[in-house]
């Protein structure tokens, strides 16, 4: 009877703690979507309203008449269209090869890919940069879209979860006269459905966030990205903190939604990668 009630201590102040962590990480995105809805008098008042008296769209009138939001938005729309399925077919396909194929260097050369993760992002700006203007890339949505679209850490992860599909039905499949591309179509990729998810919320999360290298690659306003746009909003207009945390509002809504959707799916994906070797 005892050890019951200290369980259910325990219960009580694990789900206190998860509750009120919550409300702590909450809080800063609730203030930010209800202050985007606040007149500028209501946004300056002190002590500070949580709830404003009066509700207006004007914030977001303003940051697509006034600001020209259309064309950050349109952009990030178009590349959130295009990386993620690619990033997800080129890693899949490589994860496919080193866990299923056999040749010589194999293991090598998935350590020297994984090595790759050891070096800060930041090294490899400059050559990146040098390459994308050599190949006159500078100031597109190629420039933007394919330096990030394969990732060390994804074709890993492709390949833990293929390892683990059985070897017995590849090789049934080749039995019937199946090539490999009918077997990562047909196989490979309808049993990888929840990795599959879970691949694409991240690929989607990278390219809808990314800030650093459009910036580096837009050289004009007309390829900027949301959240370049919304830094470059906030240099221009920082008096202005309704259109600066509508401009945030519209970055960080859409990635909360399509994660709460598919977080079922992201756990189970994580779940059944395993890490073996």
């Amino acid at each position: 009877m005892r050890k019951r009630k200290v369980g259910i201590l325990q219960q009580i102040l694990v789900h206190g703690f998860l509750i009120i962590a919550s409300i702590v990480t909450a809080t800063p995105f609730f203030w930010m979507l209800i202050t985007s809805f606040k007149t500028p008098g209501e946004i300056y008042t002190i002590p500070p309203k949580f709830i404003p008296s009066e509700i207006t769209l004007k914030n977001y009138i303003d940051l697509f008449k006034g600001i020209n939001f259309w064309r950050p938005l349109l952009n990030t729309l178009i590349i959130v269209t295009i990386a993620p399925p690619l990033s997800i077919l080129l890693n899949s396909m490589a994860g496919y090869a080193f866990s299923k194929f056999r040749f010589r260097g194999r293991d090598t050369l998935i350590f020297l890919i994984l090595a790759t993760m050891m070096i800060p992002g930041q090294m490899t700006l400059i050559p990146a940069y040098l390459i994308v203007r050599i190949l006159n890339m500078l100031n597109t949505y190629q420039g933007i879209i394919i330096p990030g679209l394969v990732g060390a850490g994804s074709i890993f992860f492709w390949r833990q979860f293929i390892k683990g599909i059985p070897d017995d039905l590849i090789e049934s499949a080749k039995i019937d006269g199946a090539n490999e591309i009918f077997i990562y179509f047909k196989i490979i990729l309808p049993l990888s459905t929840p990795f599959f998810i879970t691949s694409f919320v991240f690929a989607f999360i990278g390219a809808w966030n990314s800030f650093l290298w459009p910036l580096i690659v837009a050289t004009d306003e007309s390829m900027y990205t949301l959240p370049v746009a919304v830094s470059v909003i906030a240099g221009q207009y920082g008096e202005n903190i309704g259109t600066i945390l509508a401009g945030s509002t519209i970055v960080v809504f859409p990635i909360l939604i399509v994660f709460l959707i598919a977080q079922r799916y992201v756990i189970k994906g994580i779940a059944m990668t395993g890490l073996k070797f």
